[in-house]
């Protein structure tokens, strides 16, 4: 990983970073919603796609809805046409992005919360040898979930206090890692989360392959959990 990646010490594999091979595809779904930031869900998909370059057992990436597939109307006016329904039995790691935390009456979280489908989605989704996973205000739909309280998590700085009244115990790190559960800060920390689990789960190798690819060397600290 870059020079400016920190890491938490721990034990065995966790302390090298080396990860058990794989015989099956890494199984990544990222959820999409209106009012999405585009960089918090275009950044992980591009490190998860071009993982798959660098990996013998291949990365499956895709966008899912817990709605009907259709097109998707990301905070900025991208539109991304979601093919997939949430289905997280078939993933190994689910990313939830963030996007509109500063707009309460536009798309995006708030009104995801107001809905009450994707924090319901969430919240019935943990099980064993899943990984969820957040980046920017996503962190705060895993809240409405109650997938973070009492737990070591982070988010966009601007959204911290409110994580903290939500239970979570927020750590100043770019990404923290606390096993199934692992998030990262704001907007552009989507490459760092994504590489940071694609070191996690494929190895060193493939993430500095990919690092290598995109000509960006992962930056900030990642907190873990002894």
């Amino acid at each position: 990983m870059g020079a400016g990646m920190l890491t938490v010490p721990a034990s065995g594999a966790e302390a090298t970073g080396d990860a058990p091979p794989r015989t099956k595809p890494l199984r990544v779904d990222i959820v999409m919603f209106d009012g999405v930031e585009e960089l918090d869900c275009i950044a992980p998909y591009e490190v998860f796609s071009a993982a798959s370059m660098h990996s013998a057992g291949g990365v499956e990436v895709r966008y899912v809805t817990t709605g009907r597939p259709r097109l998707i109307r990301c905070a900025y006016g991208t539109g991304v046409h979601v093919k997939h329904r949430w289905a997280p039995q078939q993933a190994d790691l689910v990313v939830v992005p963030g996007g509109g935390y500063a707009r309460r009456e536009s798309p995006g979280i708030w009104a995801e919360i107001e809905n009450g489908a994707l924090p319901r989605a969430l919240a019935a989704a943990p099980r064993t040898g899943l990984t969820i996973s957040s980046l920017c205000t996503g962190a705060v739909l895993l809240a409405a979930a109650g997938l973070i309280k009492g737990r070591p998590c982070t988010t966009h700085h601007g959204a911290k206090a409110y994580l903290e009244e939500q239970g979570g115990v927020v750590k100043n790190a770019r990404v923290v890692d606390d096993g199934d559960l692992v998030t990262a800060g704001g907007i552009t920390s989507g490459l760092d989360l994504g590489l940071w689990l694609v070191r996690r789960e494929l190895g060193p190798d493939a993430a500095t392959g990919v690092e290598v690819m995109l000509e960006y060397e992962a930056r900030g600290t990642v907190w873990q959990t002894p």
